[in-house]
């Protein structure tokens, strides 16, 4: 008879399904590979409901203490400014050798705040994750099992994290479809301050800027917006709780990258103010360039 491989975890607990938590859950439902035992839970009776009706979860569970009892594996999907708060909850009930994880796309100060409560718990690992993938859509009707097909996640362990905890959470996010990689929590908030961060803040920024118009040219704004407004609309859309956690757990990186994109585009328009073709050309074909090589890179 062939050998019956164990699965990853027998136990996995999404505290937290709304889009990143629900296509979790989604994937390990199609891969059993992943987990035997699926939990997802929520403080919320509707979330609750909902996960319940798609069935993507064998257990829903509102109190998270319950929840990761025996649990090999915990994930916490919630904004970032609420991650600690939900691990000094789960921690004292989580069982030893167990991994507890999470998605935020912060991390820095996740770990400052986190520091303190590990110590009492040396024989939990704890392994930070970012998977960069996402749409503007929230809640577990978000959810997708394809979402991180292709997609970079980012981990950022702590120092002396056990390397099966590690190659465990590797293993985990490659069944998720997802490519990964380690970094400091550093280089990870400096990192997605430009490519994640920063362009949502302009996208907010430039829609407030358009409702901020005379009500005639909002009306026109509004009815004529090309393609490239309507991106900008698409990312705008986005949670803004979670983005208002980001925005102030990431403020110092955050903040560098919008200093020197301000500077960059003041040299923009003064190319432009000054018919300064070549500098005009120049930085168009370089947009050009990142968009070619994110193409070659299966990332748009």
């Amino acid at each position: 008879m062939p050998e019956v491989i164990p699965p990853l975890f027998d136990t996995l607990v999404i505290i937290g399904p709304g889009l990143i938590g629900s296509s979790i859950l989604r994937r390990a439902r199609d891969d059993r590979r992943i987990a035997r035992h699926l939990v997802a839970c929520d403080i919320s009776p509707e979330v609750r409901a909902r996960v319940a009706e798609l069935d993507i979860a064998d257990t829903v569970e509102a109190d998270p203490v319950r929840a990761v009892r025996g649990a090999d594996c915990v994930i916490i999907c919630v904004p970032v400014g609420a991650i600690a708060l939900v691990a000094a909850q789960v921690l004292p009930a989580m069982k030893p050798g167990a991994i507890l994880s999470e998605v935020g796309s912060v991390k820095k100060t996740v770990m400052d705040a986190m520091q303190p409560l590990l110590a009492a718990y040396p024989d939990i690992a704890f392994l930070p994750a970012h998977p960069m993938a996402g749409t503007e859509f929230s809640g577990p009707d978000a959810g997708f099992a394809t979402l991180f097909e292709d997609r970079w996640c980012l981990l950022t362990p702590p120092e002396n994290t056990p390397p099966a905890a590690i190659a465990r959470i590797t293993t985990l996010w490659e069944m998720m479809g997802a490519r990964v990689r380690c970094m400091t929590v550093e280089h990870h908030d400096r990192v997605c301050a430009i490519v994640s961060h920063l362009p949502h803040l302009l996208a907010f920024t430039i829609c407030g800027t358009a409702d901020d118009l005379a009500d005639e040219t909002r009306s026109e704004v509004l009815d004529f917006a090309a393609s490239g407004f309507r991106d900008f609309t698409r990312i705008a859309a986005s949670d803004p709780t979670m983005w208002r956690d980001i925005f102030l757990n990431n403020r110092e990186a955050l903040l560098e990258m919008l200093d020197r994109f301000i500077a960059d585009a003041q040299a923009m328009g003064n190319a432009i103010r000054t018919g300064d073709e070549d500098v005009i050309v120049r930085r168009i074909k370089r947009g050009r360039a990142i968009r070619r090589s994110l193409i070659e890179n299966r990332q748009a």
